[in-house]
């Protein structure tokens, strides 16, 4: 029975119909998976593709911003400042660490922090038979000249400012008069405060003198040296103290000081709780620029005792690094006592420029910092040389 219903299925073409339904539905399969396969590929090559447009538009923002548009005016100042300012700090912190004595080349094989341990605890080092003094003698001085030259500086300044702000006559003369003194160079101050110190013909001496105090010499007292240069430096940028506080004092609103007269505060009341709190930043800015310039007076005390050496009484970092590196042969430890001027100088400013980062306000700042300086500058040339011709004039005359 088997047999015979099995030949008649082959008679009657069921098998070939069984056969060609699983040869469709394999076909069918196959041509699933190839429309599988294309949508793929198709997905893939429109992915890259938008992956692609993604990475242009961005090159796109980025080509558009100022800051690359501007690159051809200031990429090679930025490298030429990279170069000869960081690479140079960074070439002075490797050479504080050898035993480099100015001839030959330095051995940067052997680093070690020697020279700093001999700068703060003395001793002997092993590059010299000599015993060397610490330094703190020249940090102490530093730091107090720039106390006493800040602060004093930043108190005329304010001074100053309050009563050139009250509107009196001639305020464009005596705000000029002044911040004169600012454009002039440690230099030309020096020669100037030489002459006004001077025991026989200084008029510091003569009016001393004259309320029958007897002449003093004290440009070579070792009491009176350092407050002679905190005092020559001071009456040298108070004026720039002055200009920062008066555009503060210009800047506050009116009505803070009419609020103040009506609650019936008096005038020292109203700047001591009500103007001179809104001065903090103007009194942060020129804290730091006067409290470098205090680090910058090696050729204040250069030019005023004609030499690098100007006592221990008056003795600061700078002559002292100087002093060093070209007196004593010492460039490795001369090195040293410069990378301790630079992290003091790093202290002061750091602190401040990231405080105005933070603010938004650092950009500003620099522009007019660099606004003053380059102001300075253009006047400069011509002060000096009417100043030192007028000077010079008047010694011929004595």
């Amino acid at each position: 029975m088997y047999r015979f219903i099995e030949e008649c299925k082959s008679r009657l073409g069921f098998d070939n119909i069984g056969e060609q339904q699983q040869q469709r539905q394999r076909e069918r399969e196959h041509q699933r998976r190839r429309e599988s396969n294309r949508q793929s590929q198709s997905g893939q090559r429109d992915s890259g593709v938008t992956q692609l447009q993604r990475l242009l538009t961005r090159l796109r923002s980025v080509l558009r911003r100022d800051v690359v548009r501007s690159a051809p005016f200031w990429i090679l100042p930025f490298l030429l400042v990279g170069l000869f300012v960081y690479g140079a700090i960074i070439w002075n912190i490797l050479l504080s660490l050898t035993d480099f004595a100015g001839l030959g080349e330095p051995d940067y094989s052997t680093l070690d922090f020697e020279n700093y341990i001999i700068a703060f605890t003395g001793g002997t080092p092993s590059w010299s038979s000599l015993s060397i003094e610490p330094i703190w003698n020249a940090t102490q001085n530093t730091i107090a000249l720039m106390i006493g030259f800040a602060v004093v500086c930043l108190i005329l300044g304010l001074v100053l400012a309050i009563l050139v702000d009250r509107k009196i006559r001639f305020e464009n003369t005596i705000r000029t008069i002044y911040l004169l003194p600012m454009s002039l160079s440690f230099v030309v101050t020096a020669k100037f405060w030489l002459y006004m110190y001077n025991p026989q013909t200084g008029l510091i001496n003569i009016a001393l003198q004259a309320v029958g105090i007897g002449p003093v010499r004290i440009v070579q007292n070792p009491q009176l040296k350092l407050a002679a240069v905190a005092f020559a430096l001071v009456w040298q940028f108070s004026g720039y103290a002055m200009i920062v506080y008066l555009a503060a004092l210009r800047g506050i609103p009116s009505s803070h000081f009419e609020a103040a007269r009506v609650d019936g505060a008096s005038t020292v009341q109203m700047y001591r709780r009500v103007i001179i709190p809104q001065l903090r930043t103007a009194t942060v800015s020129a804290l730091v620029v006067i409290t470098v310039f205090a680090l910058k007076a090696f050729d204040f005390l250069f030019s005023m005792y004609s030499g690098y050496q100007p006592g221990p009484s008056a003795d600061i970092l700078a002559t002292r690094m100087v002093r060093e590196a070209y007196a004593n042969q010492n460039w490795a430890y001369g090195s040293t006592i410069a990378v301790v001027l630079f992290l003091m100088a790093l202290f002061i400013v750091g602190p401040y420029l990231y405080s105005q980062y933070r603010r938004g306000d650092l950009w500003q700042w620099v522009g007019n910092v660099s606004l003053v300086l380059i102001d300075n500058r253009q006047r400069r040339s011509s002060n000096e040389s009417v100043f030192m011709s007028s000077y010079y004039w008047w010694q011929g005359s004595i």
